[in-house]
């Protein structure tokens, strides 16, 4: 009865590295999208907030370390080895405290991370389009798909250096709303020229729309780590059980390359 309860304890361990290694890999994902992503909202975030790429560098670590555990773990548990079975029940704890560490860091900083973002789209309008950058190709797109202008509105655009200087009457052409022209604009990017003061262009911010597609990631990250959690307590439990009913390692079941 002892033998079959470890057999079950081996390979319910040996299953649980296993999703533990895909876990790892769709954190490292998410880690390398949030760094590569170049059409979204994450481009602008990129070029101009260094505590994002950190956040990023810091994903794919974890990720990468998660699927080094995970296989280390499927080794430990197919060949009951007990030093891998402890180093991984160690490595196991320490990333379950970095995780909720950090979960507690961005949850008490919410307040200050939208203050930042904020501030780094204000930048990016009143400094437009001056080089045509990534970061302005993005926030093009974002509202021209969104049906959105500015940060917190139309307004936000009228702190731009070229509308504020221009004799013309300019707007910025992604914030066209279509139902209010007759045919549509020569271009999606840059600054139209307007019949009257009044813009034709969308009234709503967007702050709400771009918070919500935030939200909605998060939700998936957040998900994804409590996953994660979840497979890493299983792991430590059945590790500690394994390890323990492992009295004297026979290092001949390892196979020798």
């Amino acid at each position: 009865m002892g033998k079959g309860c470890m057999k079950a304890i081996k390979y319910f361990l040996f299953l649980f590295n296993v999703l533990f290694f895909l876990f790892g890999a769709l954190i490292m994902g998410f880690g390398l999208w949030v760094l590569l992503d170049n059409e979204s909202f994450m481009v602008i975030l990129q070029e101009s907030s260094t505590a994002l790429k950190i956040a990023s560098y810091i994903l794919i670590g974890v990720g990468g370390l998660s699927m080094l555990m995970g296989f280390l773990g499927c080794l430990g548990a197919i060949y009951e080895i007990r030093c891998l079975l402890g180093l991984y029940f160690t490595c196991l704890l320490l990333i379950l405290i970095g995780q909720v560490a950090a979960g507690v860091l961005i949850y008490f900083q919410k307040d200050l991370l939208n203050k930042e973002m904020s501030n780094i789209v204000t930048q990016i309008l009143s400094n437009y389009p001056g080089k045509n950058s990534t970061t302005e190709q993005a926030w093009d797109y974002i509202q021209r798909t969104m049906e959105c202008c500015g940060w917190s509105g139309r307004m936000d655009w009228h702190g731009n250096a070229v509308v504020v200087n221009s004799s013309q009457l300019l707007f910025p052409c992604s914030c066209q709303n279509v139902s209010l022209v007759e045919g549509n604009s020569s271009s999606d990017s840059g600054f139209c020229e307007a019949q009257s003061i009044d813009w034709p262009v969308y009234d709503r911010g967007c702050n709400s729309s771009v918070e919500s597609w935030l939200f909605a990631n998060v939700g998936v990250i957040l998900g994804v780590c409590l996953g994660v959690a979840v497979i890493e307590l299983l792991g430590m439990i059945l590790s500690i059980g394994l390890c323990k009913s492992v009295h004297t390692e026979d290092y001949t079941k390892v196979p020798k390359y």
